[in-house]
């Protein structure tokens, strides 16, 4: 839903996310940084560190800074070749990054994330960490995807997710996400003439999430469809997330100064750290089906128990993380298995007091306890 509640401001952030896309930073006739543009936000962000702001940034471009280099220009790249040239773009990005911010007397730090990196909670600690030393200690972490290494399976596959879950693990109160477009609309506007623009989204409502569209072509993978899946998460981590414009220069001093976007307000759940990076999880591992009354059950802040699952998909192990879904298949929540896949096949349906007899010891009474659930 859309409220007439005043949007918020970057001037009053107190950390700042910023997702630059591709189509953005590089400048596709001549296979190079757009130098000026990039040098026109880099004066933006030292606006907003003056004004005690901690800025991360979260760019693509890697990839489309060596294509003209490495004779990859046009067509769709093979894996091998999209790692190839993720390890020649990002030596240019990070430069490129480091030139626009020295300027300013700012100093960059590159970061190259993983799923992993934010799908383990070890790894996603040890990664916030890092990030929340950099802002401490005032420099701007530069992050892009680690596509040298990523697959093609075990990627973000997009940096708008990334940006979110960044947002998330440096407790960031606002994320702003450059675009081609100003914002969301109740349609595609390019082919729609009655489509209205959203100022202010209250909620992440069905009627909104069915805005998101298919990518568009070109360097960019991701579009509005992906915007969305990241101000859900974004949202539910107190966060707020806008939709701006950013092919003009200056495009953050535009949003200063009141240029049209669409900002989605942070959800207050009160949920622990531990829990948000729970909810906002990318890659779960499993499937667990439930029936009406254990979805009732869950609604109402219960645990999952093995009496009302209906069907166990995956092959995860104790203590992963899986998606808890409803007879029709929506997706209800995220949680913790405290059972492997195949002992929680076993005792699904059944009554927690029959688990001894089934598996031969006794393990807990909840497939999912409640500590380790979040409804999404």
């Amino acid at each position: 839903m859309t409220t007439d509640s005043p949007r918020p401001s970057l001037l009053h952030a107190k950390r700042l996310v910023i997702k630059i896309g591709s189509a953005l930073v590089v400048d596709p006739q001549k296979a190079a940084p757009r130098q000026e543009w990039l040098a026109s936000v880099a004066a933006d962000i030292a606006v907003l560190r003056k004004q005690g702001v901690a800025v991360s940034v979260v760019s693509s471009g890697a990839i489309a800074l060596a294509r003209h280099t490495l004779g990859l220009a046009g067509g769709p790249l093979r894996l091998a070749e999209k790692q190839a040239a993720a390890a020649v773009g990002q030596i240019s990005l990070a430069q490129a990054w480091s030139n626009a911010l020295s300027a300013h007397g700012l100093t960059a730090a590159q970061l190259l994330l993983t799923p992993e990196d934010t799908e383990d909670r070890k790894r996603y600690l040890n990664a916030r960490a890092t990030l929340n030393t950099l802002l401490e200690l005032g420099c701007v972490p530069v992050i892009n995807e680690n596509d040298t290494i990523a697959t093609a399976e075990i990627r973000f596959g997009d940096n708008d997710r990334l940006a979110a879950r960044v947002a998330q693990m440096t407790d960031a109160d606002q994320l702003v996400l450059l675009s081609d477009i100003d914002g969301l609309y109740t349609a595609d506007p390019r082919t729609n003439p009655n489509a209205q623009h959203l100022p202010v989204i209250e909620a992440l409502t069905p009627e909104i999430e069915a805005m998101g569209g298919e990518p568009p072509p070109g360097y960019s993978s991701g579009g509005m469809r992906t915007k969305l899946l990241a101000a859900n998460i974004a949202t539910r981590s107190g966060c707020a997330m806008a939709i701006a414009i950013g092919k003009t220069m200056h495009p953050l001093q535009a949003l200063m100064d009141g240029a049209r976007c669409s900002w989605f307000l942070p959800q207050s759940n009160g949920h622990t750290g531990r829990k948000q990076w729970i909810a906002g999880s990318l890659n779960p591992t499993g499937e667990i089906k439930v029936d009406a009354g254990a979805a009732e059950a869950l609604r109402k802040g219960g645990s999952l128990l093995p009496a009302g699952v209906l069907h166990v998909q995956g092959n995860f192990t104790q203590g992963d993380l899986v998606e808890v879904v409803d007879a029709s298949g929506r997706i209800l929540a995220h949680g913790l298995a405290a059972y492997d896949a195949d002992d929680a096949r076993r005792i699904a349906g059944h009554h927690s007091s029959e688990t001894a007899s089934i598996l031969g010891w006794q393990g807990r009474d909840e497939i999912i306890h409640r500590d380790d659930l979040v409804m999404v």
